[in-house]
């Protein structure tokens, strides 16, 4: 039998990561094949990421777009226990998360912060899954012989914009109402800290969530800006801290189809504020139906 030579870690090479997209519940490496390169905090080297282009946005488009129709005719509480599942999942890498955060420049006390309240904040929106629909849901009063609902329904494909300077918890706290509410999403990750966001498709694409309801891609605002916010199929757009000048931009554009425009600025997503069930509402779509009564005998029933 060959004897196996034993290895200390100095001795042995490390194995890099490679860092890919997530969409479609895949991890495709870039279209274009461009990258650029993440350093820490000491300028070191520590990963090449993918440099998206528009076709890996309208790849990533097309897989929301697919997800829909199953994500949204999901019971409410089923989305609930996905997104527990998906906060089960994130806790059993915990570590792994830490580390990446403090390897591109965070504090020990920052990325556990961060990673903690993804955690929490992923509860938070499994608990109100099946609970948005009995608040924003009403009977309206009316003069004719109606009855009168209205009632929120999901808006459709929402492109994101995370947040630069929250490399998990902005991504999630954007993410988490969104698909609540039964939308599909794709994700333009920070660029500044994009690595803990590839990891994170990892971890949804461990967990029971369907391909293509979240699409994450690596890249910069200014380039993808302009296609997040033109595509025809794509119903809403969430930003966060972008400049005054992107955000106009990104409502000219939106006009062509009557795209819905959110902005999440100045919110401290440590804080409470960065959590509530009037986000999930903000991509809801309000619908009202008319029952008609009529009379039978000189009563009333209703068909």
């Amino acid at each position: 039998m060959a004897k196996i030579n034993n290895t200390n870690d100095e001795q042995r090479l490390e194995v890099l990561k490679t860092y890919k997209i997530y969409v479609g519940g895949q991890f495709p490496r870039t279209e274009s094949g461009r990258y650029y390169v993440v350093k820490s905090k000491n300028g070191d080297h520590l990963a090449n990421v993918c440099q998206c282009s528009r076709k890996d946005f309208r790849d990533a488009v097309l897989a929301a777009r697919n997800a829909f129709g199953g994500w949204s005719a999901r019971a409410a509480f089923n989305r609930g226990q996905i997104l527990y599942r998906i906060a089960e999942m994130l806790e059993g890498r915990k570590s792994q998360f830490v580390d990446e955060m403090t390897k591109q420049g965070l504090s020990l006390k920052q990325a556990n912060e961060e990673v903690n309240l993804s955690i929490e904040r992923l509860i938070y929106y499994a608990g109100w899954c099946d609970k948005y629909h009995a608040m924003a849901s009403t009977v309206n009063p009316v003069a004719s012989s109606h009855f009168n609902f209205s009632s929120p329904e999901p808006t459709g494909v929402v492109s994101v914009l995370a947040p630069d300077d929250s490399p998990l918890l902005g991504l999630v706290s954007m993410m988490a109402p969104i698909i609540s509410g039964g939308n599909t999403c794709v994700i333009l990750a920070s660029s500044k800290y994009p690595l803990s966001a590839v990891t994170f498709g990892e971890v949804l694409g461990t967990s029971d969530l369907s391909g293509g309801v979240v699409n994450i891609l690596t890249g910069f605002v200014d380039e993808l800006l302009p296609y997040f916010a033109d595509h025809m199929d794509v119903n809403a757009i969430t930003l966060s801290d972008q400049s005054e000048s992107q955000v106009t931009l990104a409502k000219e554009k939106s006009v062509f189809n009557l795209k819905r425009v959110f902005q999440y600025k100045n919110i401290n997503w440590i804080t409470e504020k960065g959590q509530s069930p009037y986000f999930i509402l903000d991509l809801q779509e309000i619908k009202t139906t008319w029952h008609p009564i009529e009379n039978i005998g000189g009563a009333k029933a209703s068909y």
